[in-house]
């Protein structure tokens, strides 16, 4: 069983001016993540467009992925969609593909209820080897996850973990307070990280290390050895970056500090569309100051 902890980076999908993958920009960015000593990787989640790439495309970015990452850490690959049975078979393909795990969103747009949310994931990883992490964002799906439902899950064989991005800290210390041992809670926010690990979560899944790796890896490992005072310094460090990252619809604003930063090319695929000219100039203040920033060279 692999050991989900520390930060995962929730992968940006880089494209060519032609639309197409650039498979040699994502290649050098999951070697650079590893460099930087990232502990897992998550391609094809939300920040990686996933519901707009070719079902080919999915795969195929997975498998990238995983040979890259050639066992260095593991490859928790998203594979959730709103139809159970497409998201089966895509976490099935993932599986396929050489993937460690599988994160799957709750159904989105079709609003289940609490008990079509638990047939939903249990469905799902009835069909896979490999465990599953299931990943609770109202904000983007219309439906939360309530704790009784999550602690359902839980019981459920394969089923390892969550990602909790509702953004409601009452009930993540709630589900916290009441999980089995063994169940790991990750946050799927950047700027509740450090006060989520504080309560006992055993890590994050990060838009912000994308941009900032070593320094997201560095900030969990200190809240795993006690070192909270230190591990505060980099959460204040980098909580206005973490915040920008979501000033518009992500990954749009990661994907121009990386543009930034020389590592893709600003380019997405539509519905998202570059960032307007006054973001951008947020963004490039906190570049700045950060020190994070050189000319592209794209």
């Amino acid at each position: 069983m692999i050991e989900l902890k520390g930060c995962g980076t929730a992968l940006v999908t880089p494209f060519t001016s032609h639309g197409n993958l650039d498979v040699d920009a994502y290649r050098k960015l999951v070697e650079w993540q590893i460099e930087s000593g990232i502990d897992f990787l998550v391609p094809c989640g939300t920040t990686g467009e996933s519901v707009t790439l070719t079902v080919e495309e999915h795969s195929y970015v997975i498998r990238v992925c995983v040979e890259t990452a050639s066992g260095a850490v593991p490859v928790v690959a998203g594979a959730g969609t709103n139809d159970t049975l497409y998201a089966r078979q895509l976490a099935q393909g993932a599986e396929h593909d050489g993937a460690d795990a599988i994160l799957s969103v709750t159904p989105y747009y079709n609003k289940p209820t609490p008990e079509g949310i638990f047939r939903h994931f249990s469905e799902i990883v009835r069909y896979l080897d490999i465990p599953l992490v299931f990943y609770n964002v109202p904000g983007r799906t219309g439906t939360n996850i309530p704790v009784d439902t999550q602690l359902r899950l839980a019981e459920v064989d394969n089923i390892v973990g969550v990602k909790e991005a509702s953004g409601n800290l009452d009930q993540i210390m709630e589900l916290l307070r009441r999980r089995s041992e063994g169940f790991v809670v990750l946050s799927g926010d950047d700027s509740l990280a450090f006060p989520m690990a504080c309560l006992g979560a055993e890590g994050v899944i990060s838009v912000a290390s994308n941009v900032i790796p070593a320094e997201m890896s560095r900030m969990m490992a200190l809240v795993r050895e006690g070192e909270l005072a230190e591990a505060r310094v980099l959460h204040n460090r980098y909580l206005h970056l973490m915040n920008l990252n979501f000033v518009e619809s992500n990954p749009i604003p990661v994907k121009y500090a990386l543009s930034r930063m020389g590592r893709l090319a600003e380019l997405y695929r539509l519905p998202l569309c570059p960032m307007s000219a006054e973001n951008k100039e947020k963004m490039d203040r906190e570049l700045d100051r950060l020190e994070l920033c050189h000319v592209s060279s794209h």
